[in-house]
């Protein structure tokens, strides 16, 4: 198989989320074609995806091995500079000091206004950002992952409905929302999961009554002299909780689905 091919491979792995089958192909692209940047380049990023000290050494030994292959290799340039910009200044020190000669490297080779100086712009506001920032990012990122898990709630339970109704699904395939929809589907099916199935339906409410119960019945016990602080109202919270687990169970089977097909595909590719 040829270089092309392992790179058309990990691109459409790593899109989906299958950091580890990202590295299984690298790693056996490298072992047939030789060493290549482009599939260290991969390599590395399929560690590094996963935001783990031991995956992060692992990514950093895949750039250099790929730099010292092409030094001015603008993707490994700035996916290292990307990873150095990540690391703890005190607890891997030379990493994060690597930053900016990588930086004034980048600077020298990437025209004004190409995908690479995006990156490096990104990635310095990112590790430029102070306390407030971090504070205001977090928030933002926290509406927008509430953002979505409203959505999957509202396709999930469309999903259902249309389940009950006997309507055929659409083949998932290699579709990973598609695979997710369906692992929902099943995994909520069953008398036992008709109130989580009802929680999602209408999540909105379910949120709302959740905190009201919770917060008067902690303050009726508190009032009424049963006891000095409750806690016992957070088991409201417990369905809820079940529920957005459920999806992201599904979230995480749907992937792995799509992985699988993704992989048997590349078998059946080889065998052919």
């Amino acid at each position: 198989m040829s270089q092309q091919q392992y790179v058309e491979r990990c691109s459409e792995l790593f899109e989906v989320g299958g950091y580890a089958a990202v590295r299984t192909t690298a790693e056996a692209g490298l072992a047939e074609v030789g060493p290549d940047p482009v599939l260290f380049r991969w390599l590395g990023q399929a560690h590094a995806a996963e935001d783990e000290d031991d995956h992060d050494a692992g990514a950093e030994t895949a750039y250099r091995k790929g730099l010292a292959l092409a030094q001015d290799d603008l993707g490994l340039l700035v996916s290292y500079l990307e990873l150095c910009l990540r690391a703890d200044s005190f607890t891997y020190p030379g990493r994060s000091n690597r930053a900016a000669g990588l930086q004034a490297r980048i600077d020298e080779l990437a025209p004004a206004g190409s995908e690479e100086r995006r990156r490096v712009e990104d990635a310095t506001g990112w590790a430029g950002r102070g306390y407030w920032d971090e504070l205001k990012t977090g928030a933002l990122q926290g509406q927008a992952q509430q953002a979505a898990v409203a959505e999957q709630s509202v396709l999930v339970s469309d999903a259902l409905r249309r389940a009950a109704l006997g309507e055929p699904a659409g083949a998932a395939e290699e579709d990973l929302q598609a695979a997710e929809l369906a692992a929902a589907v099943e995994l909520l099916q069953g008398p036992l999961n008709a109130p989580l199935r009802l929680l999602l339906a209408h999540r909105v409410a379910a949120y709302v009554l959740t905190f009201a119960l919770s917060f008067g019945v902690n303050k009726a016990l508190v009032w009424g002299g049963v006891v000095d602080f409750s806690l016992w109202g957070w088991l409201f919270w417990i369905p809820v909780l079940l529920a957005e687990a459920k999806l992201r169970q599904a979230k995480q089977l749907g992937r792995e689905r799509v992985i699988a097909r993704m992989q048997e595909r590349h078998q059946q590719m080889d065998t052919a």
